[in-house]
C-alpha cells in the first residue's frame, strides 16, 4: 500500500485534497458513476483512483485496476478520464499505477459486509 495519508472511508489523501478542496467532491461524485462490471461497484467504492493533481491548467488522474489484466481495463480508464474532464473542466491523462490493489482499499464497510477481510 502506499504510504499517503487515507482520508475519509480509506481513501488515501489526493494532491486536489489540498491544492483544490473545491473539486473534490464534484469529482468523487462523477467517478462513482464509472462502475466495474465485473464486480458491480464503482471505482470509488474499489479505492482505484489513487491519486487526482491539478498542474499546468490540466490533471491527471492516477488509477489502478483490479487485476492486472482486467478485460474491461482500457474502457474504464477513458471513461474515467471522460467523467474528470467534466467535473474538473480540465483536460485531463490518465496515469495507470502499478500498486497491488486489495480488498482493504474499498470504501470503509464495504469489505466487512462482503466477508473479504
Amino acid at each position: 500500500m502506499s504510504n499517503q495519508a487515507e482520508v475519509s472511508g480509506n481513501r488515501p489523501e489526493w494532491d486536489i485534497d489540498n491544492t483544490h478542496p473545491d473539486l473534490v467532491e464534484p469529482v468523487t461524485e462523477a467517478f462513482r458513476t464509472v462502475v466495474d462490471p465485473e464486480i458491480g461497484l464503482n471505482i470509488i467504492q474499489l479505492g482505484l483512483i489513487r491519486n487526482v493533481r491539478i498542474q499546468d491548467e490540466s490533471a491527471v488522474v492516477k488509477m489502478i485496476l483490479t487485476t492486472p489484466f482486467c478485460p474491461y481495463g482500457p474502457a474504464m480508464l477513458e471513461n474515467t478520464r471522460q467523467k474528470a474532464e467534466e467535473a474538473l473542466g480540465l483536460s485531463t491523462h490518465m496515469d495507470l499505477g502499478m500498486d497491488v490493489w486489495d480488498f482493504s482499499m474499498m470504501e470503509e464497510g464495504l469489505g466487512d459486509s462482503w466477508g473479504l477481510y
